[in-house]
């Protein structure tokens, strides 16, 4: 279906764990180890076929063999594995992909299934600087559980992108190495990062002519409009992390239900109901509320509603509803508590009878934000003032359209595995730029078009392993004894994503887990956290290696 014709085929004469065992595996390149590679899950595993310069020389007469990037490809292996569980973990798929790429001098491309989905995971290889007939085994990207039904429609679009024709339309393809070249690049979270950011950056600025936010905080306009517009963006896309969770229920943001449970939704572009009786409801009377205190706040004036009034933890707006409040209460009723900041309305803060979020009875206090500025489809917006362009179009959508184009996951991504969807990375990238947008100092780096990311991953990388060497280095030398360069090897080891166990000694190894456990972060310039992100997860993998149990 994606265009790559092959007939070089040898199926599997038993599709079972233990042929693969006999018959591959234990003449393998690399030591297969079976309990990481979960054998014992497998229904089912055979070869799909192989795809050599001979297919691809039929396809078009563009491949050759070649080196480039310290790797040579000739061919690749497309296996499938039938996995007996519902759900498998990234770091389990990616370690099963490791272990059967250890058996073959060739790229093998793996197809799971698991439960009613699919996930193809893609692993990049070099040649090894010290032995050049050895690979090295380095990242696996994974497109994660792709429904065999009801497929998300994000999926589809990057099966296509994978398409041979799609690939040969965007880059040059002459040999294996830059066919995988191509996929990488197709497969890029950090593009598929910039792509969304910029989408979303134009809704924002699209936006921002069309809401109305109370005035009490005396701000200009813009300003006011910006800051609740981030704001909102960042409630918006926790909440739609937390979905993927399956803590918040779908039909809060399914068109066709909206439409039954809303009064007038989308009936014309000054049509305000999706906003106040959904969104607003949800992030303060649901998820900044103990699910068994939620109710309607009463209705009537100061006289009647002396205990209620500025309370801003009851549910507000029964009058857009065209179901009953008990219906209405129930759309929300599974929604767990969380109490974050985030979640904290803004009106009435300390007393002061200030109007911030809008989240009001009173029209002359409510925000206005359209439900068109939600749901509508893809269409053009004048944004070159913005961006400082003239005669360009700009796209924009509704904010619920352009986030469901996209595939989010809770896992955050690490150097050695990533899926090919948006994670919790993203939130701070976002309100980091967005936050600059009416910034008067950074103002023209923010406005434009491409966005300017905060720190990558890489550097983040980079920074926390320094500082965490140069801290154990100095807990290994004066507490454990060990001279400082074989303090620095050994920690170079312990913090590589390799196969490789540690080279510490019992002594050494409680020395470090000592020194972690009194340890203490600081990052003074701390904008949304992704410093101590890092090295969390840093200190997680390396004590995980030092410590299994």
């Amino acid at each position: 279906a994606l265009g790559y014709t092959v007939d070089r085929s040898a199926p599997f004469e038993h599709k079972s764990a233990d042929f693969f065992l006999e018959h591959y595996a234990a003449a393998g390149i690399a030591a297969f180890n079976a309990d990481k590679a979960l054998c014992a899950q497998w229904r089912y595993v055979d070869l799909l076929f192989q795809l050599t310069r001979d297919e691809l020389n039929g396809q078009g007469g563009l491949f050759d063999t070649a080196r480039v990037d310290d790797t040579i490809m000739e061919s690749y292996l497309f296996f499938v594995v039938g996995l007996a569980g519902e759900r498998y973990t990234r770091t389990e798929l990616a370690t099963i992909t490791r272990e059967i790429n250890k058996v073959f001098p060739m790229p093998v491309l793996v197809v799971f299934r698991h439960g009613d989905t699919l996930t193809l995971a893609v692993i990049d290889r070099r040649i090894s600087k010290r032995n050049e007939d050895a690979d090295v085994l380095a990242k696996v990207t994974l497109i994660k559980d792709i429904r065999i039904h009801d497929t998300h429609r994000a999926h589809v679009e990057i099966l296509h992108d994978l398409s041979l024709d799609a690939l040969r339309s965007r880059y040059e393809v002459h040999n294996f190495v830059e066919l995988h070249r191509a996929w990488r690049a197709t497969l890029d979270i950090s593009e598929l990062n910039r792509r969304f950011y910029r989408e979303l950056s134009n809704w924002y600025f699209w936006a921002m002519e069309r809401v109305r936010f109370p005035e009490d905080d005396a701000q200009a306009p813009e300003v006011r409009n910006a800051t609740n517009l981030i704001r909102l963006i960042t409630r918006v896309i926790f909440v739609w992390f937390i979905r993927e969770k399956n803590l918040i229920p779908e039909s809060l943001f399914d068109r066709r239900e909206l439409s039954r449970v809303l009064k007038g939704f989308l009936k014309d572009d000054k049509a305000n109901t999706f906003y106040p009786a959904i969104l607003q409801n949800l992030f303060f009377a649901t998820l900044n509320q103990k699910m068994h205190e939620r109710e309607f706040a009463r209705e009537g004036d100061f006289t009647v509603n002396k205990a209620q009034y500025a309370v801003k933890l009851l549910y507000r707006y029964a009058s857009l509803f065209a179901v009953s409040q008990e219906e209405a209460l129930a759309l929300f009723k599974d929604v767990p508590f969380l109490n974050g900041g985030l979640f904290d309305c803004l009106d009435n803060k300390g007393g002061k009878n200030l109007y911030i979020d809008g989240f009001s009875r009173n029209p002359a206090k409510q925000a206005v934000v359209p439900d068109y500025l939600f749901y509508s489809p893809e269409r053009e917006a004048d944004l070159n003032g913005v961006y400082g362009t003239t005669g360009r179009s700009y796209k924009v959508r509704g904010l619920i359209d352009l986030l469901n184009a996209y595939k989010f996951t809770i896992a955050e991504n690490t150097p050695i595995e990533e899926e090919v969807a948006l994670d919790p990375e993203l939130l701070g990238k976002v309100f980091e730029n967005l936050l600059a947008s009416y910034n008067p100092e950074t103002r023209s780096t923010a406005r434009n078009h491409t966005g300017s990311f905060y720190t990558p991953r890489e550097i983040v990388e980079y920074m926390t392993d320094q500082s965490l060497k140069a801290h154990l280095s100095r807990a290994l030398v004066e507490r454990g004894g060990l001279a400082a360069s074989d303090a620095t090897a050994g920690l170079d080891i312990l913090f590589a994503y390799t196969e490789k166990e540690h080279a510490f000694t019992t002594e050494e190894r409680n020395v470090l887990i000592e020194a972690i456990d009194g340890l203490k972060i600081l990052d003074p310039a701390c904008g949304s956290g992704a410093y101590p992100m890092g090295i969390l997860h840093k200190l997680v993998y390396i004590l995980h290696k030092l410590d299994p149990s």
